[in-house]
């Protein structure tokens, strides 16, 4: 170890490894080692340099709490977060997208059909849509987690003044694979930039804003489960999302609508809908799970 070299490190760090470690692990360790050491080199990376970036992680790790979490907020604006997400997208299959910092477990059910609007204030909007294979077939009894922003563009572990799993619910599929639920239209937002990763996006002069968006895991048996994002056509930031979330395929429309003796029976927000009101299809296209 005493003869150990700005050359010879990354090296000589693979060479601690035991024999027995995971050859995943191994593999996932030593390209990290060898990007970093080349990065210090390529950059001549100095000590001030160095400890800013060891600041910037002590003070995510200090504000990080189950409701707000920073690291996953540095991957999300650097990039990294989005390019995981497009490496693994299968073909053929709706693209998964950012998961965020503000996704919590536990949501409540909602039947098909149901209202998740409440007295949440915003014109109504209803969502629904059909979960299918790459075939075209639906997919009875998969789960959709859905989650969103109220109209002042916070969710609800953010929030006070909203009670706990606001705009949150979880909805799972019958024999024809459809989901459907009443909602409002969720506001532009920006990234909490009150922490360390604002720090980064104001040095860089990049600004926190995300498009409005609709949050949703979607599981199945024998599937792949899909963690994405559905984005309005019409928002001013769908270029310009700072965690790098939009996909092609994942942007829909609020169709507008005046007339609700359309709407199918099982709405349950069918006879107090907002005039106008809005109309959002999309269909989620689901992998099946690697054997």
């Amino acid at each position: 170890m005493r003869s150990v070299t700005s050359d010879t490190v990354t090296q000589t760090f693979v060479d601690l490894m035991a024999p027995d470690t995971s050859p995943r692990l191994r593999f996932v360790l030593e390209r990290l080692a060898a990007h970093l050491h080349d990065f210090a080199r390529e950059t001549e990376l100095t000590h001030e340099e160095w400890r800013t970036g060891i600041e910037l992680l002590t003070k995510a790790a200090k504000i990080t709490t189950p409701e707000r979490n920073e690291f996953v907020l540095f991957s999300d604006v650097l990039g990294l977060s989005s390019l995981v997400d497009m490496i693994h997208s299968p073909q053929d299959a709706t693209n998964s997208s950012v998961l965020g910092p503000f996704h919590i477990t536990g949501a409540p059910d909602l039947p098909v059909g149901g209202d998740l609007k409440g007295d949440n204030d915003g014109d109504t909007v209803l969502v629904e849509g059909f979960v299918k294979n790459r075939a075209g077939e639906p997919i009875e009894g998969a789960a959709l987690e859905i989650w969103q922003t109220a109209d002042n563009g916070l969710y609800s572990n953010q929030d006070a003044a909203q009670p706990d799993y606001n705009l949150r619910a979880r909805q799972v599929t019958g024999p024809d694979g459809r989901y459907a639920f009443t909602t409002i239209r969720p506001a532009p937002y920006t990234v909490p930039d009150d922490g360390p990763v604002g720090t980064l996006l104001h040095a860089t002069g990049r600004h926190p804003w995300r498009p409005s968006h609709l949050h949703f895991i979607v599981e199945a048996a024998g599937y792949r489960t899909l963690v994405t994002e559905v984005f309005p056509d019409d928002d001013a930031y769908l270029d310009a999302d700072a965690v790098f979330g939009v996909r092609e395929d994942l942007i829909m429309q609020y169709q507008m609508r005046t007339d609700a003796s359309t709407i199918a029976p099982d709405i349950a927000a069918r006879d107090r809908m907002s005039n106008p009101y809005y109309v959002v299809d999309f269909d989620f296209i689901l992998a099946e799970a690697p054997e």
